[in-house]
């Protein structure tokens, strides 16, 4: 399994608007050298951090970006959703079809799909437990004990 390079990229952009946003925000460019990241780049992430309604650019000299709302109502799940979606989605079976119109394994129980829609899941409850405050400070999803189900078992 793998996250993407604009996942992990969006996720470290969206990390600095929330470092600097008491300071009133900061620009593309500063991102940019903050990250390691072309501006173009974090051009396109921060659009896409936008119009996911999590931060919001001010113009004007002291213009930049900054948080569109508290970093503790920014669910992480949320921020991966906009920046490259979910592991598994319903339609996942449909475009995994093989050689066949529809999946030779819809009528019965299917292992795979299980396991899929098993790890999203666990993935889900553990992202839905943090915030973007909870990176911000470095600590623990504010319900520690996160439950991650065992293939099997309810």
């Amino acid at each position: 399994m793998k996250f993407s390079s604009q996942e992990e990229y969006g996720l470290r952009c969206l990390i600095q608007i929330g470092r600097r946003d008491a300071d009133g925000g900061i620009t593309i460019p500063q991102i940019s050298q903050e990250e390691g990241l072309t501006i173009p780049n974090v051009a396109k992430l921060t659009r896409l951090l936008r119009l996911g309604g999590f931060v919001e650019s001010v113009r004007g000299q002291d213009g930049g970006y900054k948080l569109a709302r508290p970093a503790g109502r920014i669910l992480i799940a949320e921020v991966l959703d906009t920046l490259g979606g979910r592991l598994y989605t319903p339609d996942f079976c449909g475009k995994h079809a093989g050689m066949e119109e529809i999946c030779a394994h819809t009528a019965a129980g299917c292992s795979v799909r299980f396991l899929w829609e098993t790890v999203q899941t666990a993935i889900d409850r553990v992202l839905d437990g943090l915030t973007l405050e909870d990176l911000l400070v470095n600590r623990q999803p504010s319900h520690h004990a996160v439950q991650i189900p065992v293939l099997g078992t309810p």
